[in-house]
């Protein structure tokens, strides 16, 4: 019988393991988050966000678009939240006589801003973003000073195709 050198079939293996990871999988940059710069926050959204350009996106995308995008939500922001911040203090006042029903209009109101937001950052990942490989999302994330929530804007880098390897 044929004396198999076990150890030359694990590394064989190995090798073509790890051809098949260099091949599948590319990596992706971890995502840019953008926290809200305002004074004011209600329900976790705060009334504007920071149009500093991020360096990971020097390569990538224009700093005046990233400003133009960045400017749409904030105009988006400065038109809706003064009128979510009187309803809020409005709900606050007549609380104890509604047993809370009077902050339902508040909680509307933020839900609304959320979905103009998104509904912008789908506009500009439709028009621009998605085909340079970038993806715009809001979501909400956890403080890093204490335990509330708070909304964010994500920058996702999308994973590029491979469409040179077979499949």
């Amino acid at each position: 019988m044929a004396d198999f050198d076990v150890d030359a079939i694990y590394e064989a293996d190995s090798e073509a393991a790890s051809d098949q990871v260099e091949i599948g999988l590319t990596s992706t940059p971890d995502p840019i988050v953008v926290r809200g710069a305002g004074n004011v926050t209600v329900f976790g959204l705060s009334n504007r966000f920071d149009h500093e350009f991020p360096t990971a996106l020097s390569a990538k995308v224009a700093p005046e678009e990233y400003k133009a995008t960045i400017l749409r939500i904030n105009s988006v922001l400065r038109k809706t939240l003064p009128i979510n911040v009187k309803w809020l203090f409005c709900g606050c006042l007549c609380c104890c006589c509604t047993l809370g029903c009077s902050l339902w209009p508040v909680v509307c109101l933020s839900k609304r801003t959320r979905h103009s937001i998104e509904k912008v950052l789908e506009w500009e990942n439709n028009n621009l973003y998605h085909k340079l490989g970038l993806h715009w999302k809001l979501d909400k994330r956890r403080c890093q000073s204490s335990n509330l929530m708070e909304y964010v804007l994500v920058l996702e880098f999308l994973p590029k195709i491979p469409i040179h390897q077979p499949d």
